[in-house]
């Protein structure tokens, strides 16, 4: 049996042709009062129902702290207050794991932990036995979802008839050239077989925007990019210290803004031009109001496709070589060994013989200074 929609509020409309992102520059030492000014600056009131719950989807890439990977402690810090002072009374921070990364152990290596006791709060891990997980039926049409997962889509329970407020960082991605706020609800979304959808990972985000904009209240975004990460990221990337930080109610313009500062043609990723052709928002940036920062000579220069050694190798088997045995290497009781080799590669590898200069170096910053005040 299918679930609808539980909550009796009607779930939002689809952003309108002239979304609006907001960007401004910030510094260590007001980092947490200028995430409130940016989120206003985005009329984030107008768009997050105070009536609703409002869950903080944090974003863990890896169970280490490494600069610009993960929601840093100050974005989770400054969104909270902002909330919290303007009058946001139900709020629960949500963290997924995934088959290669422990929340749990992210949450306390990346100190969301401490920020959250800050602020009495508990977060919720989607992967605990107590997270609940129900069938759901989408309303509009999906371009992947109902064929790779036949039986049906399950969502997690809690994320129905909510605000959600998604906490991205600025950074490159293997597979998607970019990530940003589309990229992070797939942890949430969808459950530990969520690998089976990389092969059309861009497809994908934009079935997820659509759900997301069928279940949620209220949809916002908020990026950092104090630390950017240039190259293979999400882990094993070149840190920047960019001082910038984003926020919007469109998910697609702020992917887009993000994507045209690193230096990237917004439209040519195919899960921004997916969104933007099927209306979920604005991908042209043509078409987007910036408020704040003059966004419109910045380009970062940032590396696309890039690639480590893993991730070639599960190219090859999403769309090259090997793709003809995907189903048997990723779908079947011996998956754990790309698990077991991803592990191997970033954490006994790459992480003690690259990681941690590109750490140490950043720890000398005001930002590195900031992330050990916590």
């Amino acid at each position: 049996m299918s679930l609808e929609t539980s909550s009796p509020r009607q779930a939002p409309a689809p952003p309108t042709r002239e979304p609006l992102v907001s960007v401004l520059y910030t510094g260590a030492n007001t980092a947490v009062q200028d995430f409130g000014r940016l989120m206003d600056l985005a009329h984030f009131r107008q768009h997050l129902p105070k009536e609703s719950e409002t869950l903080l989807k944090i974003n863990i890439s890896w169970q280490h702290y490494y600069p610009g990977c993960s929601t840093s402690p100050w974005q989770l810090d400054g969104v909270t207050q902002a909330l919290e002072n303007a009058g946001y009374n139900r709020l629960t921070p949500v963290q997924n794991g995934t088959v290669v990364v422990d929340s749990h152990d992210g949450e306390k290596g990346n100190k969301h932990d401490r920020v959250l006791r800050k602020h009495g709060l508990r977060s919720i891990h989607l992967q605990d036995k107590a997270a609940r997980w129900v069938p759901y039926a989408p309303k509009g049409e999906l371009l992947v979802l109902h064929d790779i997962f036949p039986d049906g889509i399950e969502i997690p329970e809690l994320f129905l008839g909510t605000n959600i407020i998604h906490m991205p960082t600025l950074k490159t991605h293997v597979f998607t050239t970019m990530t940003g706020a589309m990229k992070n609800a797939f942890g949430g979304l969808l459950n530990n077989r969520r690998h089976w959808t990389h092969s059309v990972i861009h497809e994908t985000l934009v079935d997820l925007l659509r759900i997301q904009q069928e279940i949620h209240t209220g949809i916002f975004a908020v990026m950092d990019g104090t630390i950017a990460g240039d190259g293979p990221g999400p882990r094993a990337m070149r840190p920047h210290v960019k001082n910038v930080i984003l926020a919007s109610s469109d998910q697609v313009a702020i992917d887009a803004v993000a994507a045209k500062m690193m230096g990237f043609d917004p439209m040519s990723i195919p899960f921004i031009r997916l969104a933007h052709e099927a209306g979920l928002g604005v991908g042209n940036p043509s078409e987007i109001t910036v408020e704040g920062l003059d966004v419109s000579g910045v380009n970062f220069g940032f590396s696309r496709d890039e690639d480590t050694f893993v991730s070639w190798g599960q190219k090859q088997i999403y769309w090259g070589k090997l793709h003809r045995f995907e189903k048997a290497l990723l779908r079947t009781p011996i998956v754990p060994w790309s698990f077991a080799a991803s592990n191997v590669y970033h954490n006994w590898y790459w992480y003690p013989l690259l990681g941690k200069r590109r750490i140490a170096k950043m720890m000398e910053t005001e930002w590195g200074k900031l992330f050990n005040s916590y």
